[in-house]
């Protein structure tokens, strides 16, 4: 049997209690901003130590309302090069203008000598990725850059539901964290988002913001620019139960990625992004770089065709600042981001995933490489 890319887990109780809750939602009614979206806002705040949660449709969505309520209109907000389009993307649909920034290639995030280079007299705002999972050790480092000049630091933690550093959570080092429950992640909600902050202030409007800019959900007074954000009361029950399994889930592929790195880190072998110290990752994401002069299409095809093992798509192949959409805020070579986006593979990491199946990519990844180093 072959290894998937990608695999989503709701056994049988989830199911259960899923559709239990779809026919409790459908007798009411209530299909938004209902109890349940409630019920998951409380629930994923406290699984992060958080005061606030706002539910949104999407992790994109998340950010760009709290870019929004920070006014990034026609300034610049810093965002590191190795990110998915998304984090751009909020960027310019706020208005704002994205400055790329290098990365630190141990973590695959900003740094505090890539954000300094990076901060302009019109910075608003900065964005910390954690990509995989990932919390960079230089996080207090980069929030004391961003106090020093009068910016919030914003954290796009799509990837890190339940991951923390030194005992705290991602989404608790800024001003606010954007969390993303697309299918593939950790725990999901099938399509939705998360804001996760200690202000109440900012709370208040991103609520606003996620409702068509509504002074109150029961009357038709617009007070803010908003947009179609909610998150439906059928994605909330799905996120809700689904987080009841966050904490299995993480030691899970925590056990996982233990194995991936004492098989595969060798001189000849994969270079594995280390966690760091003080880091818990969720390893959303098992990120290694692949030795220089290894073609990355061959190294897949051969694995998926020849051992049945299929990565998942990089995180991410192109940087963004090479991304066509982003073309006018290329601002020159980012070494960096440029040599890891060319060489990271994703390896399998499945919530449930089995001894058989981790051995079998640790034997498909060895042969692989053997053959093209």
């Amino acid at each position: 049997m072959g290894v998937p890319a990608a695999r989503i887990v709701f056994d049988e109780s989830d199911r259960t209690a899923v559709a239990e809750a779809v026919a409790e939602i459908l007798a009411t009614g209530a299909m938004t901003l209902g109890p349940w979206t409630g019920r998951f806002e409380q629930a994923f705040a406290a699984e992060h130590g958080a005061s606030h949660a706002v539910a949104v449709s999407s992790g994109t969505s998340a950010l760009e309302i709290v870019l929004r309520t920070v006014g990034v209109r026609d300034r610049d907000v810093v965002v590191p090069a190795v990110t998915f389009y998304a984090t751009a993307g909020a960027v310019l649909h706020a208005g704002g203008r994205p400055v790329i920034a290098d990365v630190d290639p141990a973590t695959l995030a900003l740094s505090p000598e890539t954000l300094a280079a990076a901060l302009t007299p019109d910075t608003a705002a900065v964005v910390l990725v954690h990509i995989g999972g990932l919390i960079t050790p230089a996080v207090d480092d980069l929030r004391a850059l961003c106090d020093r000049h009068g910016v919030p630091l914003i954290e796009d933690a799509a990837h890190a539901h339940g991951s923390s550093l030194n005992g705290r959570a991602a989404g608790s080092f800024g001003l606010a964290g954007a969390f993303s429950f697309y299918p593939t992640k950790v725990t999901t909600s099938g399509e939705g988002g998360m804001i996760l902050t200690e202000s109440a202030e900012l709370r208040d409007e991103a609520r606003i913001y996620r409702d068509q800019g509504k002074g109150s959900f029961s009357t038709n007074h617009h007070v803010l620019p908003g947009y179609s954000w909610r998150m439906s009361e059928l994605n909330a029950a799905v996120g809700a139960v689904h987080l009841r399994r966050l904490k299995e889930f993480i030691e899970t592929r925590r056990a996982v990625a233990r194995r991936y790195d004492e098989a595969l880190a060798g001189p000849d072998g994969l270079e594995p992004v280390a966690e760091p110290v003080g880091c818990r990752s969720n390893y959303y994401k098992y990120v290694a770089l692949l030795p220089r002069g290894v073609d990355r299409a061959d190294f897949k095809r051969i694995a998926a065709e020849e051992h049945g093992v299929r990565l998942s798509g990089e995180v991410y192949d192109l940087p963004l600042h090479l991304q066509p959409v982003l073309a006018r805020y290329r601002r020159g070579p980012l070494p960096a981001a440029e040599d890891v986006c060319a060489r990271q593979v994703c390896l399998p990491v499945h919530s449930d995933m089995t001894e058989d199946e981790v051995e079998q990519v640790v034997e498909a990844v060895s042969a692989v490489l053997r053959r093209l180093a």
